[in-house]
């Protein structure tokens, strides 16, 4: 095995499970290669909001004059996007040995699929040496690979209903498990503006050093500007984050308050603060790419997150039709994300993805359509996203807009080739 898709299709097949929560095995290789990190490392749970959590970090961080190392998943289009190193997705010749290292350290220990690329990313950032490590956590946070690292910061972003299958059938349940990436005395950071009693509960019995909002920090604003008040600083006048969306606010004030608590090891100014939520970028969360008709790519694939993207969705004003493409896995709950999204959408367009673990998009259309009530609404199955886009962009005039939305498959596959932008039937193309 030589190149990096030698080595994602050797961690495929290693392990009969796809998910297997669980530290003895991952941690036991960790030490056999003495992982360790010699910087800050925050490390970033929750449902809704981890990916944003994390760019925004990143980009305060670096601009103010830290290299960092960004771990997040799942990716998009390529592997390598898991990993960013001073911004950049790292590069597959870079990666591969360290998938050579997990591989001699594990032995007889099989490993899942994301236990072992996490452990060969863990190993990459820890040889580039960077200033700070971000580390997103993949499922839940007690029993997650990520959490084999000992972080100095945590935060934890919304928690909602999602992965219930593995964490528990309530907020209360899936909190605990979010609430494992915690250390006593250091410092647990919760923007989530109403977090399950149980996240507070843990945080107070190991001895965490809990940080709420309304107690521990607080934002302010008004439609031009808002501001952030913690434990001995403030800042005004800040401009929105440049990831658009109600609920990109929850996850600023949270990692205003992660950098204020690491401020001794890590200090920033305010012009950091403000260039970095100004210019930070995460695709496929609630992205608007400009063009007739509009396009807005977004990853939400559960209720919460989908709730989210219909309130952003209102708030774009009117279109004359909405057209969604929507491919997501088996194990969503979609009746609750149908009914809070439905009134807004006049043609769907389900489409198949590529894994086993997603739902068919004939299997969509019949749970769709057990629960339409419009009887002004069309849809569609397609094989694939950029097929389902393109039958969009066909019946689409250009004053419409096309919501693509669900799995990261699913924006993934219409991002493949870099980002469509779509030119109206009258327009000649790049017009």
């Amino acid at each position: 095995m030589k190149t990096l898709e030698d080595w994602l299709a050797h961690a495929e097949r290693l392990h009969p499970k796809n998910i297997e929560l669980g530290l003895d095995r991952v941690r036991a290789v960790a030490q056999r290669l003495g992982l360790a990190f010699d910087c800050p490392v925050i490390t970033v749970a929750g449902t809704n909001g981890k990916g944003s959590t994390c760019a925004m970090l990143e980009s305060i961080l670096s601009h103010a004059g830290y290299r960092t190392a960004v771990f997040t998943s799942p990716h998009l289009v390529r592997f390598e996007e898991r990993l960013r190193l001073l911004g950049e997705a790292v590069d597959a010749g870079v990666l591969a040995p360290f998938f050579e290292q997990v591989e001699q350290g594990r032995g007889e220990v099989a490993l899942t699929y994301f236990e072992f690329t996490t452990l060969a990313i863990l190993l990459c950032i820890a040889a580039s040496k960077p200033d700070v490590a971000i580390l997103e956590v993949g499922l839940g946070g007690r029993l997650d690979a990520v959490n084999i690292v000992d972080a100095d910061c945590a935060v934890i972003t919304s928690i909602d209903l999602d992965h219930m299958e593995f964490l528990g059938n309530d907020r209360e349940a899936i909190g605990f498990e979010k609430a494992g990436v915690m250390r006593a005395g250091r410092p647990a950071i919760v923007s989530d503006p109403v977090p399950p009693q149980s996240v507070v509960d843990h945080a107070e019995a190991i001895g965490a050093d809990l940080w709420r909002v309304g107690r521990d920090f607080n934002v302010m604003g008004d439609q031009q500007q808002w501001g952030w008040s913690g434990r001995g600083r403030r800042y005004s006048g800040l401009a929105y984050p440049a990831l658009r969306g109600a609920n990109q606010l929850v996850n600023a004030a949270g990692v205003l308050a992660a950098l204020e608590s690491l401020r001794q090891r890590l200090p920033i100014t305010a012009q950091a603060v403000r260039n970095g939520l100004a210019m930070v970028e995460l695709p496929g969360r609630f992205q608007i790419v400009p063009g007739e008709p509009a396009l807005v790519l977004d990853v939400a694939h559960n209720p919460h997150a989908v709730a989210a993207l219909a309130e952003n969705l209102d708030a774009m004003g009117f279109y004359p039709t909405t057209h969604a493409v929507f491919g997501v896995m088996a194990d969503k709950d979609l009746a609750p994300m149908f009914a809070r999204i439905g009134p807004m959408i006049d043609r769907w367009y389900f489409t198949d993805l590529p894994t086993a673990r997603a739902a068919k998009a004939d299997d969509l259309i019949v749970r769709w359509q057990a629960q339409n009530k419009r009887r002004d609404v069309s849809a569609s199955v397609h094989g694939a996203p950029m097929e389902a886009l393109q039958a969009a962009i066909d019946r689409a005039d250009p004053a419409d807009r096309i919501v693509v939305f669900g799995s990261f498959f699913t924006v993934g596959g219409v991002l493949e080739h870099g980002t469509p932008r779509l030119g109206a039937r009258h327009l000649a193309p790049g017009s």
